[in-house]
């Protein structure tokens, strides 16, 4: 079965090329720190009010580890954890889509990357358990990687093409057993909003088919004006999260992931506002 552009999986190149003709007229300059009331009260209350959180909630969720292998009240307590950052951090979040998910279905999310406030906005506004597929250089950090694996967080060898395979072999695996969703970054990492939607590794295309489960592309909207890449400066505001419609993947023959990760990329872009960035070359993993 070859993976066709139809109106169910694909939306017009006529419709995508006008959102991001848009996007780059419209979309403004991420803010640059200035030295202000609102810099330094950002720098002296909301960053140690946002670590604060982060230790209290952190504790709380490795000492549930030990009762809940299932990582699933860990998962609440981040969710918790998430809410506190943006209530802290005066980011207000409008959600759309979230129709085109069932709360007890199994996904894999896909979504473009542009701030560290991103997963906390994906993790308060989307209602379903799931778990992230993370740079294997997350889990080495002291602390945060022994609190990302007991969580249940995936990690993924950037540098290791068959001990990534594994890894995405692995993930399938989990979602298909415990009917979990997983969120992928699949640009590779963080990407000025400024350069456009970078290539999408293949990782979580290649997964999707793996795990026969739909993949959902999601776009962030605003994130750049709230925390800026570099910036320390966490900025109040107001953030669009918007779910589409997942695209099936039963029936597909992993050959195919790779024709799917490029539409993909299109459905990310037109929900992000983001232009494609010009192609270049990448690895077929992806991690956050």
């Amino acid at each position: 079965m070859e993976l066709q552009v139809s109106d169910k999986h694909r939306m017009s190149s006529a419709g995508t090329e006008t959102l991001l003709e848009d996007a780059t007229v419209t979309r403004p300059s991420p803010p640059k720190d200035r030295f202000s009331f609102a810099y330094l009260f950002a720098v002296a209350v909301k960053a140690p009010l946002i670590c604060l959180s982060t230790i209290v909630m952190g504790s709380i969720s490795f000492c549930c580890s030990f009762f809940d292998k299932t990582g699933n009240t860990q998962h609440r307590v981040a969710r918790a954890w998430a809410r506190q950052l943006l209530a802290i951090g005066g980011v207000r979040v409008r959600v759309e889509g979230l129709e085109n998910i069932e709360p007890g279905g199994s996904y894999v999310f896909v979504s473009n990357h542009v701030s560290f406030m991103d997963t906390p906005v994906l993790m308060a506004n989307i209602p379903v358990q799931f778990r992230f597929l993370a740079k294997q250089g997350l889990f080495q950090i002291p602390f945060l990687g022994n609190h990302l694996h007991r969580a249940g967080h995936i990690p993924i060898p950037r540098d290791d093409i068959r001990g990534m395979l594994k890894a995405l072999t692995h993930a399938a695996e989990i979602v298909q057993r415990r009917r979990i969703c997983l969120v992928i970054f699949p640009e590779g990492g963080r990407t000025h909003d400024g350069l456009g939607l970078q290539e999408f590794k293949d990782g979580a295309a290649y997964l999707a088919v793996k795990s026969g489960v739909p993949v959902v592309p999601v776009g962030l909207l605003g994130m750049e004006q709230i925390l800026p890449m570099g910036s320390v400066h966490v900025r109040s505001g107001r953030a669009t999260l918007r779910i589409g419609k997942p695209v099936p993947t039963a029936g597909l023959s992993l050959k195919e992931h790779k024709a799917l990760t490029d539409e993909l990329r299109r459905k990310v872009a037109a929900l992000s506002e983001q232009p494609l960035a010009e192609s270049s070359l990448s690895a077929p993993g992806s991690a956050s």
